[in-house]
């Protein structure tokens, strides 16, 4: 049986978690409600926050567990990609506690954590499947052979999904964290009243950042000739607008799909928490006779349960750090 400690610091979530012979027992996760004043994360802030919450947090996940430190046979953490000052904090942590009990140290790649989410409940996905990865700072379709093993079929060229609804988000006049905000008014509204210009990509990678300066023009002619047009069609523009990124997501996925030739789909990442793309992959898995995983709500954002069951599969590969291994905040897949 193996007992793995997770930790999460990459961002503005301090999160732990403990999994047991592959079961996640808990997720403890920390937010810092501080950046929204600032409409974004503060690097500085967020890691003053992690030093401040780490030790805590680790403690409640250990005692709800009923877990002694003795009893651990791993340490798994995000070694990046994410803020740097904030990935020092959790993986100096994690060494710390590991060379002090002389058990191994795993270090997990963060967007591999949000697909191997997905073998935290059940049903869980068989390999080889396709895994569409849509976060604040990254957007990816990947094949995904086995834990140790996963493809980049395409991928963002500039901008992340996230960021395009976070920036439209602001340019409506909606508070941090913009998505959800869009995602919640977007039910009121009418997903077809207006048109926004997409860029096209080859193959199956995404662009961006087109469609945000598209929607930053038509807000700013429309405003000059009506200046209470945002908030006359607010809900018709979040529904137009998530509607557009959606699309662009998944004619993408599809296309992946029919290439790889696999029924077996999967979302994972902050931004598989909307509910309009969860919609869209249901409808397409009726279409095309996919098997579509989704996870619970709390496993799509930032959290330690994924980088706790990335450590016990990785544990069974014995897929091992070093206390000399150096925090990667841009690193590579």
């Amino acid at each position: 049986m193996a007992v793995i400690l997770g930790i999460e610091s990459s961002c503005d979530e301090t999160s732990a978690s403990v999994c047991i012979n592959g079961k996640v027992i808990n997720n403890e996760i920390a937010s810092q409600a501080i950046h929204e004043q600032y409409g974004g994360v503060v690097p500085e802030l967020a890691s003053r926050e992690h030093q401040r919450n780490i030790v805590p947090v680790v403690d409640h996940v250990l005692t709800h567990a009923d877990i002694n430190v003795k009893d651990l046979d791993g340490i798994a953490y995000t070694r990046g990609p994410g803020l740097l000052g904030a990935l020092l904090i959790g993986s100096s942590f994690a060494k710390s506690m590991a060379a002090s009990l002389n058990i191994p140290l795993i270090p997990v790649h963060h967007m591999k954590a949000h697909v191997l989410a997905h073998f935290i409940d059940d049903p869980k996905p068989s390999y080889p499947f396709i895994c569409l990865t849509v976060s604040g700072g990254h957007t990816q379709i990947l094949r995904v052979n086995s834990a140790t093993d996963m493809i980049i079929l395409g991928q963002t060229q500039d901008d992340a999904v996230g960021e395009a609804f976070d920036k439209a988000a602001k340019l409506l006049g909606l508070p941090y964290p913009g998505g959800p905000m869009i995602d919640k008014l977007s039910k009121e509204g009418d997903p077809h009243k207006f048109q926004f210009a997409q860029s096209e990509m080859p193959d199956l990678d995404y662009s961006f950042s087109g469609i945000k300066t598209s929607i930053l023009y038509f807000l700013r002619k429309q405003v000059q000739r009506d200046e209470n047009f945002i908030e006359q069609n607010l809900n018709d523009l979040a529904a137009s607008i998530q509607h557009t990124l959606i699309k662009m997501l998944m004619d993408k996925l599809v296309k992946a799909a029919k290439q790889e030739d696999i029924k077996q789909i999967a979302i994972a990442g902050g931004v598989s928490a909307n509910s309009g793309l969860r919609q869209a992959l249901e409808q397409e898995a009726e279409i095309n006779g996919w098997d579509i995983f989704i996870p619970d709500f709390q496993y799509c954002t930032d959290n330690a349960g994924m980088i706790a069951i990335s450590g016990h599969l990785l544990h069974e590969h014995e897929a091992f750090g070093e206390l000399t291994d150096s925090p990667l905040p841009r690193m590579p897949f």
